[in-house]
């Protein structure tokens, strides 16, 4: 080919070119829904249901933190999905209000150990939680990953760690139907250390499979 041919250039650069699909932001919220679905049936189905919820009685502490750990989760990933389709003028920053949010169980459970440090110190053995909680999570975060190559977030990092947030919050919701505590103090260590845990593997490794 000579280089004074730019229509031959040309032709040759696009030759092997395809229209890509669009990105809907529907398509990648179903995608999260049946990721949580899933995430959900695994726990009710392989673990089992928490006696009480089965019984159809539920804690008010329950409600409460399992309600801002699934805010948390769909702002988290909401964002995460948005990030994937770059727009001039989008902001990518409501998912930290539901983070300051259940910031507030930790915080809560850190007071707790100077108010009760017997309650404290029975719920500091019980960390299985956070370990299946994580693992749990890897099924949302792996969602949002794949969602997210197929775009181009113009920051990997912050989507990265919204998918691990994301992921943490869905694992932590899906296991507290199982797990046996709803004191304070377990929810606000366990289920939070799950949460920020995900974060900390989101933000090191999605961005090395969505960088564009």
């Amino acid at each position: 080919m000579k280089s004074s041919d730019p229509d031959a250039l040309i032709a040759a650069l696009v030759d092997d070119l395809a229209p890509a699909a669009p990105l809907r932001r529907w398509r990648g919220l179903t995608m999260f829904a049946a990721a949580t679905a899933l995430t959900v049936a695994i726990v009710v189905l392989g673990a089992g249901l928490r006696p009480e919820i089965a019984a159809g009685r539920v804690d008010a502490v329950f409600l409460l933190a399992n309600g801002l750990f699934a805010m948390l989760g769909i702002a988290a990933a909401t964002t995460a999905i948005s990030m994937a389709r770059p727009q001039v003028g989008n902001r990518h920053d409501g998912w930290a209000w539901a983070a300051a949010m259940v910031a507030l169980l930790p915080a809560a459970a850190l007071a707790m150990q100077f108010i009760e440090p017997q309650v404290s110190a029975h719920g500091l053995s019980e960390g299985r939680c956070a370990v299946a909680s994580v693992a749990l999570g890897l099924i949302v975060t792996a969602g949002l990953t794949l969602w997210l190559r197929r775009g181009a977030p113009t920051s990997p990092t912050r989507a990265g760690l919204l998918a691990g947030i994301a992921g943490g919050s869905v694992g932590t919701f899906a296991f507290a139907f199982h797990c046996a505590h709803d004191d304070l103090f377990h929810i606000g260590i366990w289920h939070g250390a799950a949460i920020l845990t995900s974060a900390a593997i989101g933000r090191a490794v999605v961005p090395r499979f969505i960088r564009w």
